[in-house]
């Protein structure tokens, strides 16, 4: 019962020795200012080498007693379970000042990097296709980019081809209108192309021709149509006037009959005329019109091969006229190869025409001699005779589904 209290007369008797030290203790300061000394050094090295080793609780003991107690205040530490003190090392180098930044991608993520898996990307590099993806990536950027400046510099050489061939075919045309220049003119070839084009003109007047015929022709048929069913609707409500009516009905219905198998005959003719003016003849001109601006590009660069053979004969002069050259023969050979064409062209279309025309002239001469003889059956005759296929009534007006 005495000792606990020796023990805490002890305690407080060390206690003010201690701060009585501690009050006159001069502090000593070496020359750079720091206040450590190398007692303080040395237990700073013992204490990291102690917590580098680990220390184990499990060999220390704790006094539970006062200073000096007795063996059985001693509690030994393996009864004690817990963690053992760890040594953090990275807290004491950030402490010191000299340890690299922290990962910040680690912590963002608060996964620790693991050695297993830095073993692994390291034994299999290949594994990982980031490298292959950016350079295929930038691989096809460049295909790409490759690919439009192809294109805008093939874009560029077109138009300026264009530009050039332009400008050497306005010049030629303006020298020929004003007289100053030559042109290459096939004698036998020009007049032809002029039969055609005023024989075009006239087959196109005949056209417009007989479209008004059939127009003023389908009107009167229709007219008698009217009139005859006026006059079989008479016949019934006039007993005294039976007989008549019923003659005059009888005969418009017999001309409305042969007057559309006039139409037929009629129709039959325009639509021959009609292909053979607007698609065969067209197209002979349209390859007219191409035989013409040849020979006006041919033209123009014969008119260039003469004017630089004219000139001096220097290397750079040379080499204009024999890139002249070159084009001189391609547009030669391209206006001859149109020229064939059109000669060619010309001779079939001559040929087509007569036959076509001999057989469309003599279906409308006989439709219309035997409509206006009144001769039924030798009309129906002719409609066979030139394959004329007649439309039943009423197939040229629109049904009702198309007229909504």
């Amino acid at each position: 019962m005495i000792k606990p209290s020796l023990d805490s007369e002890y305690r407080s008797t060390m206690a003010d020795s201690i701060m009585s030290k501690a009050a006159t203790m001069e502090i000593p300061i070496n020359s750079n200012g720091d206040s450590r000394t190398a007692e303080d050094d040395s237990l700073e090295q013992d204490l990291q080498q102690v917590m580098v080793s680990g220390p184990n609780l499990n060999e220390t003991s704790i006094v539970s007693g006062g200073y000096g107690g007795a063996a059985e205040g001693i509690i030994p530490t393996s009864s004690i379970k817990g963690p053992a003190i760890l040594f953090n090392e990275e807290y004491f180098e950030r402490r010191c000042g000299n340890t690299p930044k922290p990962d910040l991608r680690s912590k963002s993520r608060g996964i620790p990097p693991s050695q297993s898996a830095a073993s692994r990307i390291a034994h299999h590099p290949d594994h990982h296709p980031a490298p292959s993806m950016h350079h295929s990536n930038s691989l096809s950027a460049m295909m790409s980019e490759e690919a439009t400046r192809g294109i805008a510099v093939e874009k560029f050489d077109s138009v300026k081809k264009w530009s050039i061939n332009t400008y050497k075919c306005t010049k030629q045309m303006f020298s020929e209108r004003f007289g100053r220049g030559t042109r290459t003119v096939d004698l036998e070839l020009e007049a032809q192309i002029d039969v055609l084009r005023e024989t075009k003109l006239k087959y196109e007047h005949i056209l417009r021709l007989a479209q008004s015929l059939t127009a003023n022709f389908y009107n009167m048929v229709q007219t008698q149509q009217a009139l005859g069913d006026t006059f079989a609707d008479l016949s019934q409500k006039s007993p005294e006037l039976q007989d008549e009516f019923g003659y005059n009905a009888e005969t418009q219905r017999l001309l409305c009959k042969n007057g559309e198998t006039l139409l037929g005959a009629i129709n039959f003719f325009v639509s021959s005329i009609n292909t053979l003016v607007n698609k065969t003849m067209e197209d002979t001109l349209m390859t007219i019109k191409l035989y013409e601006n040849a020979r006006l590009e041919f033209d123009a660069y014969r008119t260039d091969l003469e004017e630089l053979s004219t000139g001096p004969r220097d290397a750079a002069t040379m080499m204009r006229i024999e890139i002249a050259q070159q084009e001189y023969q391609i547009h030669k050979d391209k206006y001859e190869r149109l020229r064939s064409d059109v000669t060619i062209k010309l001779k079939f279309l001559e040929e087509n025409k007569v036959k076509v025309m001999h057989k469309q002239l003599l279906l409308f001469h006989n439709a219309i001699s035997a409509y206006f003889a009144g001769n039924q059956q030798q009309l129906e005759q002719t409609l066979r005779q030139f394959s004329v296929k007649l439309k039943p009534p009423g197939s040229d007006k629109p049904s009702w589904l198309e007229e909504q």
